[in-house]
């Protein structure tokens, strides 16, 4: 399964034609609200020069970067929760993915209407929080019902779950996101199936225009990206010379679109390990800290339950040498086992039991 961001903010904030610019997918972008009633699911290649390079070097036939799915659902208003515009059924489309990108307009054009007939960024996000909060609130509270008619049977996993309702409950009444609590990793996985909107890492894009002044915004230790979407959409249209060429014109050196999916995995806190050889060159996604079984896991799940070793090469070596056997007689290839713990660019080779 590709990396997930769902896209959310108020209408007419710029969240379509962003998602128009990741994807190239052309999502309806009028100038009206709720004119994305269905979710748009698009995937999107991750940046990574490092691939293009290791193909060449392997003479691969097929290169396969990394993809990560973006989710533009509806605009959510102010009482989204209560049933206010579409309200906020289309939550739903987004509860499985695993970051979510909220968009913040900063831009004035009387030509294209904002919901709140201002602009105010700040605003913008703390009406947004609050209704995935109130989203959550509901959850919980209907899980905390089944939980308490459970509590006489006085069964272990029944108490702790209804301990953990009891805090995020305090905590959401008192307008926090879920991942400000305190929660601890066997608190986290007891309710992880609820799928907590708020408990998942956010990222604010300020959608400006070349006219718009620095804006700030509350965070929360979230990053916080500034992106022209419509500069961006222009951007994505273009061949990648003509891109280029525009680009310095502006004087940018790397796209808000990059930006935010360079942003997205380090957020998630996650890196990026190669398989190469003349076939295809890979390019794997795994968490940072993972083990070598883990890594090897997600490339077939078979790979990891029969691990034996993984050969590896760091990707600096492998450049240097310019191939796998060239490696090999530099005593730059590696043989690890388990406990090896993978790292960012790694080239790997693993052998397992079938």
């Amino acid at each position: 399964m590709p990396l997930s961001i769902g896209i959310v903010g108020l209408p007419n904030v710029g969240k379509s034609t962003l998602f128009n610019a990741l994807t190239q997918n052309q999502a309806e972008a009028a100038n009206y609200p709720f004119c994305t009633i269905e979710p748009n699911v698009g995937l999107v290649k991750v940046p990574d020069e490092r691939i293009e390079i290791l193909a060449t070097l392997s003479h691969s036939v097929k290169t396969l970067p990394t993809i990560i799915e973006f989710v533009d659902i509806a605009g959510l208003v102010k009482g989204a929760s209560q049933g206010e515009g579409l309200g906020n059924k289309f939550l739903s489309h987004i509860r499985e993915c695993d970051a979510i990108c909220q968009v913040v307009r900063a831009f004035p054009n009387e030509n294209i209407i904002h919901v709140n007939n201002k602009i105010d960024p700040e605003s913008d996000r703390q009406t947004i929080n609050l209704e995935l909060i109130l989203a959550d609130l509901f959850t919980v509270e209907r899980r905390f019902e089944r939980v308490a008619r459970e509590i006489k049977t006085g069964k272990k996993e029944v108490l702790a779950q209804s301990a953990v309702l009891e805090k995020l409950k305090a905590g959401l009444d008192k307008g926090k996101l879920a991942i400000q609590l305190d929660l601890t990793l066997e608190e986290k996985t007891i309710i992880r199936e609820l799928n907590l909107l708020t408990l998942k890492p956010f990222i604010y894009v300020v959608n400006v225009d070349d006219k718009t002044p620095p804006t700030a915004i509350q965070h929360e230790n979230f990053p916080v990206l500034t992106i022209n979407a419509q500069i961006e959409t222009e951007l994505a249209m273009l061949n990648p010379d003509d891109r280029q060429e525009f680009m310095q014109e502006l004087g940018i050196t790397q796209s808000g679109l990059d930006q935010l999916i360079k942003t997205a995995y380090t957020t998630l806190n996650l890196i990026t390990f190669f398989t190469t050889g003349p076939t295809e060159t890979h390019a794997w996604t795994v968490t940072n800290g993972a083990k070598a079984p883990r890594a090897a896991g997600v490339i077939h799940t078979d790979f990891e339950k029969g691990f034996i070793r993984a050969e590896v090469i760091g990707y600096d070596d492998f450049i240097k040498a310019g191939n796998e056997a060239r490696a090999r007689e530099m005593g730059v290839l590696k043989v690890e086992g388990k406990d090896y713990i993978i790292k960012d660019g790694d080239v790997c080779h693993f052998l397992f039991n079938h």
